[in-house]
């Protein structure tokens, strides 16, 4: 058996750096966003209150912040590490979960789940998942066969392909909305704006082995996408197996994906902007850049969580709706930076 190439990058006290930081920013973020809110509780009083084990505060932690932020972070990581593997896997920085359909075809899932699974209310927290990941995965082969081509995946195709189906998928639900029911017309309703309001911890808890499930298989992935980057046949001769290779990011990510979907909607973009963050700060290396996404993906939503809750108060925007305002223009300066290099090329 070949050993797996080993890199180096010159960039190697920059990643450790940079790792560090957002290790350290993360815990900070989540204490800021349990304290902030429509109850206001500082952020440095959280250790002595949860010691304490009784009282308001107490009670508004433990029942509705925690589990809400603890999610967001889930998700965040969950969307930013697809984003990282998928980019890597189809070499294209443009590439994020969303755009392609991925996150459309696990919405359908939950939807078609939501609506036509009798009684799915008590099955919700522990099906959901299911249903949203088999909609990803869907979703994801379908635009692998299309953007197939005898020279190789191409990006161009597969960009297309995803708009078509994120307008059939729109569709699809469009279609389902009109035949539910008021309650799942309040849930379709999450779905499609996203938020982490609904998060309990008992979806939390439901979701957690798939999320874990989808990190173990994304995260070893990182030496192989290295390799990845030289082109096919040059990974081939370094020891790596593609086709291997693909199919665990395709599940992984499809995994990952479905189950941020099922706990917390149409949240877009961060596995677009989380991924190229970190690279620009501290470069390509994918055995840090998958870490680092996921890290700086929670972050990114935990504080679009706590916008969506404080700039509008005491009324809460929809998280997917914050996102898609902030990382559309964000998506938008992508392109045009990869326009301005294929025209200098």
């Amino acid at each position: 058996m070949v050993n797996q190439p080993q890199f180096s990058f010159p960039w190697t006290r920059r990643y450790r750096l940079a790792l560090l930081v957002l290790a350290i920013l993360l815990p900070t973020t989540l204490l800021l966003g349990a304290g902030i809110g429509a109850y206001k509780i500082a952020p440095l009083e959280i250790p002595a209150i949860l010691l304490k084990g009784e009282g308001v505060e107490y009670q508004v932690l433990t029942a509705l912040r925690f589990p809400r932020v603890l999610g967001a972070a889930l998700v965040g990581a969950l969307l930013a590490m697809a984003g990282a593997v998928l980019q890597g896997l189809f070499r294209n920085p443009l590439v994020d979960p969303g755009l392609i359909g991925v996150s459309s075809g696990a919405a359908l899932g939950a939807a078609l789940f939501i609506v036509l699974v009798p009684g799915s209310a008590s099955l919700e927290a522990y099906a959901l998942p299911v249903w949203a990941f088999l909609g990803g995965l869907l979703a994801t082969q379908a635009l692998w066969w299309i953007a197939r081509t005898p020279f190789g995946t191409q990006v161009a195709i597969l960009l297309l392909a995803g708009i078509a189906l994120n307008s059939l998928v729109g569709a699809a639900i469009g279609l389902l909305i009109f035949a539910s029911t008021d309650q799942q017309l309040r849930s379709l309703t999450f779905w499609t704006l996203g938020g982490f309001s609904g998060v309990t911890w008992r979806l939390l808890l439901a979701g957690l082995p798939f999320a874990l499930l989808a990190l173990f298989l994304l995260l070893p992935l990182a030496r192989g996408l290295n390799a990845l980057t030289l082109g096919e046949r040059e990974a081939f001769h370094l020891g790596v197996d593609a086709n291997a290779l693909k199919r665990q990011a395709v599940l992984g990510s499809a995994l990952g994906v479905g189950t941020a979907v099922a706990m917390a909607g149409g949240v877009g973009f961060i596995g677009l902007v989380a991924p190229h963050l970190f690279r620009l700060v501290a470069g390509p290396d994918h055995r840090y850049l998958l870490p680092g996404s996921a890290l700086l993906g929670s972050v990114l939503a935990v504080l679009a969580d706590l916008l969506a809750r404080t700039l509008v108060a005491p009324a809460e925007l929809p998280v997917g709706i914050l996102t898609a305002l902030l990382g559309g223009p964000f998506f938008l300066y992508l392109v045009m930076r990869f326009k301005k290099e294929v025209y200098r090329a």
